[in-house]
């Protein structure tokens, strides 16, 4: 039976007096919003003559849980009343608790051509109709006060903060939304539940008090035991139910994590854990997001919920502290408890005792304990370097999996994108970094120069915002494949907006990584040199939308290195480049 079928399936009366045993979805009604089936078809023919927006990796994502009823009591997109109430207060309109807006944005263009009352088709990335929004308000939201509001920080080190200021578009469209079919996933079918199918799971298998676990990377022995002592102190079966819909960059893709999921299962006992893959958009928030998962188990069935040392946070920010203090989403958790419905089960981190041969809650460990452990950045340097990861760290069934995807001495790719004004000197100095770099490497190495681009991948392009960011996303895709398949893209277009920018980079984060590189070179310094007499046209008139002149050039805010393109001869500051990609470990020294 198909995901939509399963969702919107009958159960027996025997399953739903089984059901009733089960916590009830938060506002006390699961929200699933799929239409009938013919009517559905209907509606699916119809939207062909709507006005249309193809998801991005995120919208998908929460699109998907909105019409599952993973969301409830959400039923559709906020509005502004109900945005506004969850930014400030962590709640909707109405009261229900609420901590994360799940917004509909837009450009510009698109929303001057729908007014309240509109409808909208949303289609998956290959134009598949999914469901049609009924559109109730239009509205422009102040996202610097939803960062501090929800992320409690605008440095753009938090992952939440760079998307939401970068990569959100200016308009929320707000509105219930009609499902037409569940978005398409050939992986792990199996895997794939919904609240009601996992609820009906639980109610036939007897499962009623059940502690879930939310995580986004490989789990090891450390989270192996928490889990097993969670789910023992309350007396309850273990749901596992990663996210694999989107995570932090540089986190390991979803499927070599779900492979290492299934090869953990065997080691809980029989009949005492259940892995369910949850396609969650994160957003990296710390307390809140903690709040959020939380609910979203509480809709799929679970009575419980785990929450550890800093729960979805991000790291540190761009200063070295960390974004959120290690209990805060604990604390956060504990102030709402009786209203939240599920309980939360607090624990801190499991570590190995040596002289015990055991692990034990950091918590219990004696002074003259001897604990061990392998951070994520030593984990990765073991599996670079081919050296062995002990025993007592993870599972070999885990370990080999890694090492699949992992192979020892396997080049991780990246890409190296250059921007600033026409003139500041990125297509030389790239040319310097790819000679330093062929001097050391005999890796692939991909040059993707702005003016190169023009005349072939971009062709027929011309020079108005939307023709430019095209042009830098199309760059950032290149760059992704590059970058997938362990090769280094050097890439120099002048890039001139942040959010296109910051598109390329989320398209190379995907894969590798990507270093960003302002060639912050003065405008007179580029006027003088001028070698094409492209200024002095912009100057006279007779180029328009010519950037640094009558188009404007956003500066990168926290590039990863800014460098002056008359400060010192390309060579030099090729070294520098260089450098710092070996400090990165993205080259050997």
């Amino acid at each position: 039976m198909s995901q939509n079928a399963l969702a919107q399936a009958d159960v027996s009366s025997a399953e739903l007096l089984a059901d009733n045993e089960l916590i009830a979805p938060h506002g006390g009604v699961l929200k699933e919003l799929y239409l009938p089936a013919a009517e559905a078809e209907r509606l699916k023919q119809r939207s062909a003559g709507l006005p249309g927006i193809d998801l991005d990796t995120r919208q998908l994502c929460d699109l998907e849980l909105l019409l599952s009823g993973a969301f409830s009591p959400l039923e559709g997109f906020l509005t502004q009343r109900d945005y506004a109430r969850v930014v400030d207060d962590l709640r909707l309109a109405d009261g229900t608790l609420w901590p994360i807006p799940i917004t509909l944005d837009v450009s510009e263009e698109f929303a001057a051509r729908l007014v309240p009352g509109s409808e909208v088709a949303l289609r998956d990335s290959q134009g598949v109709p999914l469901a049609v929004l009924d559109v109730e308000d239009i509205y422009r939201p102040d996202r610097e006060q939803e960062a501090l509001s929800v992320f409690g920080t605008t440095d753009h080190t938090h992952p939440g903060v760079a998307e939401l200021l970068g990569r959100y578009r200016p308009v929320n469209l707000g509105g219930r939304v009609r499902g037409i079919q569940s978005p398409a996933h050939y992986d792990f079918a199996e895997l794939r539940d919904t609240p009601r199918s996992l609820r009906a799971w639980f109610a036939l298998n007897g499962w009623s008090t059940i502690v879930a676990f939310q995580t986004r990377n490989p789990m090891h022995r450390a989270h192996r035991e928490l889990t097993l002592r969670a789910a023992q102190q309350v007396g309850a079966k273990l749901l596992l139910q990663p996210s694999v819909g989107r995570t932090k960059p540089g986190d390991i893709d979803h499927f070599t994590r779900v492979r290492c999921y299934q090869a953990l299962l065997p080691q809980y006992p029989t009949n005492s854990a259940r892995l369910s893959l949850l396609p969650l958009a994160m957003r990296m928030g710390g307390p809140r997001e903690a709040l959020w998962h939380a609910i979203i188990r509480k809709n799929y069935g679970a009575s419980h919920f785990i929450v550890g040392r800093d729960h979805a946070g991000p790291g540190k920010d761009a200063n070295g502290k960390p974004f959120y203090g290690p209990f805060d989403a604990q604390h956060l958790l504990e102030r709402h408890q009786d209203e939240l419905g599920i309980r939360i089960v607090p624990f801190p981190a499991m570590v190995y005792v040596a002289n015990r041969d055991t692990y034990l809650p950091s918590t219990e460990v004696q002074s003259d304990d001897e604990v061990r452990d392998i951070s994520g950045t030593q984990l990765r340097q073991h599996l670079q370097e081919g050296s062995e990861i002990p025993a007592w760290f993870s599972f070999p069934e885990v370990v080999r999996i890694l090492r699949e995807r992992h192979p020892a001495e396997a080049a991780r790719g990246f890409a190296l994108f250059f921007t600033g004004l026409s003139g500041a000197g990125k297509s030389t100095i790239a040319q310097a970094v790819v000679a330093q770099l062929l001097e050391r490497t005999s890796r692939a190495v991909t040059v993707l120069d702005g003016d190169e681009v023009r005349k072939h991948l971009s062709k027929g392009l011309g020079f108005s915002r939307e023709d430019r960011s095209a042009n830098v996303t199309r760059i950032g895709y290149v760059a992704s494949e590059i970058v997938r398949h362990g090769g280094i893209a050097v890439c120099a277009p002048i890039a001139p907006y942040a959010d296109s920018r910051a598109q390329a980079r989320t398209l190379v984060e995907e894969h590798g990584d990507f270093i960003e590189i302002h060639v912050a070179t003065a405008l007179e310094v580029c006027e003088a040199r001028d070698r094409k007499g492209l200024y002095a046209q912009a100057r006279a008139g007779t180029i328009a939308q010519f950037t640094g002149i009558s188009d404007p050039y956003e500066v990168p805010e926290q590039p990863e290195l800014r460098v002056d393109g008359n400060a010192a001869e390309p060579v030099v500051l090729a070294r520098h480049i260089v450098s710092l990609l070996q400090q990165r470990g993205l080259l050997r020294s």
